[in-house]
């Protein structure tokens, strides 16, 4: 084969290489809910996302390869890691509160957040296996980058890792996801517009027999003289068919068909990630948190037994330290004014469970179990049906 020829091969592979899509694109721009015309309450920010908070970065391993029969430990592999940096790739901390509507799952952290409010560091979602991988890769990442030589240090911390399960479609057993993925999804955090859909942690997650996974949606909101901002983000892994509501319209009972193929319709878990830039103390960020609840509860579910509903709530609202005289001060909200922080809440965490199942695409794991995407033609008509499109 002559040079020129073969350098014409090496020049047409490497273009068919750079302008293929993946079948599994993790950063693309996918159509969101509020595209179909789906209707939703409040004003979102600029991107409809948690990365709207200011501060807030979100990043994403994906792990996606293999096809066909299960064997531990090799794969199918349908799973990741999401990370959410409520400060950024910093080391300050931030007043949090917690509220678990369902403890059949996990969140690590919790009994500090219980007795003194407040957390720090990068927040982690994944599989139920590898909770404990990315607890201590997001433990370790933040000693390099700001441990001390003290035998004293702290950097470590008492790193927030929630989890929901994706062994229908996962080799779940194999352990696939390392520390280099979550230090990869840390490193690779950013603002601006987020994935969603079949990334990260939710990579191999199923909601209401569709596929779900990540979602996220805000809204902004003034009181007083200042606008704050509520981000949501959710790892959507639950609920039953039948139950699935859409902007009000039972979406589950119009489109029956398009089950999983041999993927269990146990109900699965939801994490909620809830960040704002509002003042708000610990036990306010509790209310908060427990606001998650109502906006589970507006997309059909009765949040079922086997569901591990677990949702946290953050501010990144500055606390002022008088290190000389020990005192910490916080600021917050009057009681008489977090009615809009709570009804926002609602409506994001709503927004982002439903975005989380329109990013979703079909995907097939372990053994051809396969989950369909809920159709945007038939989800439209479906609504059409009862007068709640927007165009």
């Amino acid at each position: 084969m002559s040079d020129s020829k073969r350098r014409y091969q090496l020049l047409s592979l490497a273009f068919i290489l750079l302008f293929a899509t993946p079948a599994f694109p993790q950063n693309a721009q996918k159509k969101r809910a509020r595209d179909l015309g789906i209707p939703f309450n409040g004003t979102p920010g600029k991107f409809n996302s948690i990365t709207d908070v200011p501060g807030v970065e979100v990043g994403y391993s994906t792990l996606i390869r293999g096809a066909g029969k299960w064997k531990v430990g090799e794969g199918p592999v349908r799973t990741g890691v999401t990370i959410v940096l409520p400060r950024g790739k910093t080391d300050e901390s931030y007043n949090a509160g917690y509220f678990i509507f369902n403890g059949d799952g996990e969140m690590t952290g919790i009994p500090y957040i219980h007795d003194y409010g407040r957390a720090g560091g990068a927040i982690g979602i994944t599989n139920t296996n590898s909770v404990g991988v990315v607890r201590d890769a997001i433990g370790e990442w933040q000693y390099k980058k700001f441990g001390s030589n003290s035998p004293m240090d702290f950097s470590f911390g008492l790193p927030i890792v929630g989890e929901t399960w994706d062994g229908g479609l996962n080799d779940i057993n194999g352990y696939h996801v390392k520390k280099e993925h979550v230090f990869e999804a840390i490193n690779s955090a950013a603002t601006g517009k987020t994935a969603e859909g079949s990334v990260g942690g939710g990579t191999g997650m199923m909601c209401y027999w569709f596929k779900g996974g990540t979602g996220t949606s805000s809204r902004t909101v003034k009181i007083g003289a200042k606008e704050y901002t509520i981000g949501v983000m959710v790892q959507a892994n639950f609920g039953r068919r039948e139950d699935l509501v859409i902007a009000g319209v039972p979406v589950g009972k119009e489109i029956t068909d398009l089950e999983p193929i041999e993927v269990s319709s146990q109900d699965g878990s939801i994490i909620v990630i809830i960040g704002t830039d509002a003042p708000l103390s610990a036990s306010q960020l509790n209310l908060v948190a427990k606001r998650a609840t109502l906006g589970f509860g507006r997309t059909g579910t009765i949040g079922n037994s086997a569901s591990g509903d677990i949702f946290l709530a953050f501010s990144t609202n500055r606390v002022e330290f008088d290190t000389a005289n020990k005192i910490m001060t916080v600021r917050s909200l009057f009681k008489s004014n977090l009615d809009p922080i709570f009804r926002s809440t609602v409506e994001a965490t709503e927004e982002a469970i439903i975005n989380a199942i329109v990013a979703g695409e079909d995907m097939e794991g372990v053994n051809g179990n396969k989950v369909f995407a809920l159709p945007h033609t038939r989800l439209r008509n479906v609504m059409k049906k009862y007068n709640r499109l927007l165009f």
